[in-house]
């Protein structure tokens, strides 16, 4: 029973904290957070297309 009032209580501080928060500063967050996001491809392959990417690169160039 008190796990599920804590609950109740974290979440309506979580809300009314988002509620006060500026409408400027929550779009600078949102940005910043999209911005530190690592590319899909990487995340998804990891360094692997990286390198081939760049194998490819170098080899059209000397075509």
């Amino acid at each position: 029973m008190a796990s599920r009032d804590e609950l109740i209580k974290y979440m309506t501080q979580q809300l009314v904290t988002y509620m006060e928060t500026p409408l400027e500063q929550r779009k600078q967050k949102r940005e910043a957070a999209k911005a530190a996001k690592e590319p899909w491809l990487t995340r998804w392959f990891g360094i692997a297309p990286l390198g081939i990417a760049l194998w490819w690169r170098k080899r059209r160039s000397r075509l």
